[in-house]
Parts: C-alpha cells; structure tokens; sequence
C-alpha cells in the first residue's frame, strides 16, 4: 500500500515526465535542415557558434564573424615559409575548388587560409600566396594573442619554432594543426577535415552540404 509520501513522489514525477514532454513538442525550436550524410567532413551536433574575432584580410579590411555567413567554409591555419603541409594542402584544395566552382557565387564553399606568421606574413604576402593556389582563396592573419584566440575557437593551435643553433634566428618554423575546420552558412564551428585530404570527396561533401543549406540570415 503506498503511504503519502510516496503518492507525493509519484506525483512529481508524473509532473516532470508531463513537463519535459511538453516542452519537446510545444516549446523545442524547430529542427534545422536535414544534413547529408558525408565523407571527408566529419560534422559535429550542435554546431558551436564562435566567440567574436577579428582578422585583416589580404586586401586588408576586416574579417569579422558576419563576413563568414552565408556559405560553407573551411579554415586551414598555415604560414608562408612552410615547407610542405601548407603548399601541399593549399595544391589539393585548388583541385576541391575546382569542382564545386558550377555552384552560385553567391553560395559557393569558401576556403579561408589564416596565417598564424604575422611577424613575416603581411596581408599582402598572404593574399600573393594563396592566389597563387587557386584565386579564390581568402587569406587573412592578425597579430599573435587574436590569432590565439581565433585558433582556440577552432581547436587548434600552433606554436612558434625558433631556428637550429647557427641559422638565422628569422629562419624560424612553425608547428601549426593540420586538420582543417568546417564553418557552416551561420558561421558556427561545424565540422572538421582531417588529413590526408581527398579533393575530390571534400568537393562532393561541401556541394552537397552547400546545396542542402538555406542561406544564412
């Protein structure tokens, strides 16, 4: 037989149960649009919106947190002095561009190199660089603590590398994460790619990630 107390119990529990459901089908937001599956991009759930940052582009105006809106994005940290992930991944991406290259500009996946060499990379030299790969590639740096910060947002990190004993002390090196970060048309943190790259899969991914989005706001 139950006694008081336990009624009591039952009968918050009941409420709880009643409220939760509630909220599920009366008060959740809606469902966003229904992803593709993909191959290349792993996507997170929820996507992370970014904390605010702000890096010079190459033809020197401000890139702000509302310039990455409206299209799927992919952020690689590198440097100009780099030896060979950077030029590799920047060569295989021209390849991805090309392929996704039909879609409307207006929509088309973007890929943003930041480097994380402001003291040798002015905007200038990083625009020069990256064109070199592929002419729609934007480039953009700042100085080192935004930059820090704009990397942690992405989970990534880099780290300055001073020169072997007897070198130049200007011909230091930098360690840099080689993955690249996924940016949806909202601008939030949604996905990674990790190496090594498939062009080819990582332009169908972005296609039809693009072609499955609405534009952002």
């Amino acid at each position: 037989m139950f006694n008081r107390t336990t009624v009591y119990i039952l009968i918050a529990a009941l409420a709880a149960a009643l409220g939760l459901w509630a909220a599920q089908h009366f008060f959740a937001p809606p469902a966003g649009p229904s992803l593709p599956q993909t191959r290349a991009v792993r996507l997170f759930s929820p996507a992370r919106e970014l904390p605010t940052f702000n890096l010079r582009q190459s033809d020197g105006t401000a890139l702000v947190p509302g310039e990455l809106k409206g299209h799927w994005t992919l952020v690689f940290l590198g440097f100009t002095h780099c030896p060979d992930v950077c030029p590799t991944t920047l060569a295989e991406m021209a390849k991805a561009q090309k392929q996704w290259a039909a879609l409307p500009e207006s929509v088309r996946p973007r890929l943003l190199f930041v480097s994380v060499d402001p003291e040798r990379d002015t905007p200038d030299l990083i625009g020069s660089y990256a064109h070199a790969f592929h002419r729609d590639t934007l480039a953009a740096t700042a100085d080192v603590p935004a930059l820090e910060n704009f990397a942690k947002s992405l989970s990534m990190v880099f780290a300055k590398v001073p020169a072997p004993e007897g070198i130049p002390a200007d011909q230091y090196s930098m360690d840099h994460s080689a993955s690249m970060a996924v940016l949806d048309p909202q601008g939030r943190m949604a996905g990674i790619v990790q190496p090594p790259f498939e062009p080819l899969a990582i332009a169908a991914d972005m296609t039809a990630l693009t072609q499955a989005s609405p534009a952002a706001p």
